[in-house]
């Protein structure tokens, strides 16, 4: 089979499309023939070498993808040979036309959803999911601010927080993103670009300031985010692309909070769970994923070009 191979950490050019041996389950472990694999800015670290968690080389990317269940090893009871699926996680990487995967790591994926938006529920509807009920918990009726709410991460913010009760402000820094904002759930829509958008968050609550923040670059925008908060507010830090300086006497006149996570620390309980939400909101209609870009599998360095720039419009997949 066809499958990208990283020998080397460094740019996105050191992925190259290479022929590799089909692949054969093990006890409690499926083989899923991929039909469209999700492209993420953590792919972009762990490929660049500078995330902290590093697979041992040469390895495939990727742990987002969708296709059909090509075969099951012995023990696996909850899905069989021809079931559409998502996988969450993977053992041998979603940028190739096979991945193997644990059974727990796979997923029902509705007949009304498409390979292609099947790609991208993992980690950017995992990541909202998580950033809003197991790290904040989140309330019906709270304000939301969604930084960057144009891109994978920031559509299934803005789903989540609509079919929970949440009133949301999302930001986007275009105009074709910023339709997109509010095509997909927000109550209000700003330009992170124009000088003043803070200022319009303080004015569009009344003065109070949001309850929830959900920030994707945190070094640029966490000591500002403090300034906007509510008494009792919430910065949830999703992304950070480097370090920030913040004044603690913001967080310490709000009673406020500055939570990080990651889905690499999430338990499995706690997995199952989101994901049994995710396949629900599937399911009955509640979200609908956004694909901005489908490029063929050899182009994953020009997929990690643009998953990085600004910007962002959906989420960006291959096709093998």
């Amino acid at each position: 089979m066809n499958a990208i191979r990283v020998h080397n950490f460094g740019p996105p050019e050191v992925m190259r499309l290479e022929k590799v041996a089909d692949l054969r389950p093990g006890p409690g472990q499926v083989v899923v023939r991929i039909k469209a694999a999700g492209v993420n800015p953590v792919d972009t670290y762990i490929r660049s070498g500078t995330y902290p968690r590093k697979p041992a080389l040469p390895y495939t990317p990727g742990a987002d993808g969708a296709g059909t269940i090509e075969s099951v090893g012995e023990g696996v009871t909850r899905v069989a040979a021809g079931d559409r699926v998502y996988t969450a996680g993977t053992i041998t990487g979603s940028y190739a036309e096979e991945a193997l995967c644990h059974e727990s790591q796979v997923h029902p994926l509705p007949q009304h959803v498409s390979f292609a938006q099947g790609a991208a529920v993992n980690v950017p509807y995992a990541t909202a999911y998580r950033a809003y009920f197991q790290i904040a918990h989140a309330l019906p009726g709270e304000w939301v601010l969604v930084h960057g709410a144009s891109g994978g991460v920031g559509i299934a913010a803005l789903q989540l927080a609509r079919a929970a009760g949440m009133i949301i402000i999302g930001t986007a820094g275009t105009d074709k993103g910023r339709k997109l904002v509010a095509a997909q759930g927000a109550h209000h829509v700003v330009d992170h670009h124009a000088p003043d958008y803070l200022e319009r968050v303080l004015d569009l609550t009344g003065g109070r300031g949001v309850d929830l923040i959900l920030e994707m670059l945190a070094n640029v925008n966490l000591g500002k985010d403090l300034r906007v908060l509510a008494l009792r507010g919430r910065v949830v830090v999703i992304g950070s692309r480097g370090t920030v300086e913040i004044d603690p006497r913001e967080t310490m006149g709000r009673d406020a909070s500055i939570l990080g996570m990651s889905l690499f620390n999430i338990p499995d309980r706690e997995r199952a769970s989101a994901h049994a939400a995710l396949v629900a909101g599937l399911e009955n209609g509640t979200l609908s994923p956004v694909v901005g870009q489908e490029l063929p599998l050899a182009d994953a360095p020009r997929a990690h070009h643009a998953v990085m720039e600004p910007g962002a419009y959906g989420k960006i997949v291959l096709i093998p």
